[in-house]
């Protein structure tokens, strides 16, 4: 993956977002992202908002996080059951993944009805789809993953870092490193 960063701003590094752009070229390409996200600093810490349209990649780019760090069974999306717990294996630090979907919302009220808001703000890493569907959600990741598509099987990943933890784990992909 060779993640392309533009700066939105002439401030001090991580005073500003910085997005990174990648092209995936198939579900490869998404596979190899989800390997190395896998291996950054305090990913248990994260909170990552997934956009794009149905079927742009979004479930399939958590699938393969979710595997690289050690998750076993069945992977569902959560579209219907609206959150699934998962727990990354001994070898990744064990951590809670809470990965969450929007896509059913009809009111942002549920989201704060569920508890998902206490969630989103606990511990471990917290995966959201659809998080344009609850206000101020997408302001409070730290990365800000857009999807779109360019062909049937072609992306442009568009990664907006939102916070220092967020901009250390696109600086570190775009090194090819860990932050």
């Amino acid at each position: 993956m060779a993640l392309t960063i533009q700066r939105h701003d002439t401030s001090p590094p991580l005073a500003g977002p910085i997005v990174g752009i990648d092209q995936w070229l198939g579900e490869a390409d998404a596979q190899a992202m989800a390997q190395r996200l896998s291996r950054v600093a305090h990913l248990d810490q994260g909170r990552i908002a997934l956009q794009g349209e149905l079927g742009a990649g979004k479930t399939t780019l958590v699938r393969h996080l979710l595997r690289a760090l050690g998750v076993q069974g069945p992977i569902k999306s959560p579209t219907y059951a609206v959150l699934e717990q998962h727990q990354a294996d001994a070898a990744h630090g064990g951590f809670e993944i809470l990965h969450f979907d929007c896509y059913r919302f009809e009111d942002p009220q549920e989201w704060d009805d569920a508890g998902f808001r206490e969630l989103w703000d606990g511990p471990g890493l917290k995966l959201c789809e659809w998080p344009q569907k609850v206000p101020g959600l997408v302001a409070s990741a730290d990365w800000l993953v857009n999807i779109g598509f360019v062909s049937a099987e072609q992306r442009e990943v568009r990664i907006t870092a939102q916070s220092p933890l967020g901009q250390a784990w696109l600086q570190a992909l775009q090194e090819g490193g860990e932050a």
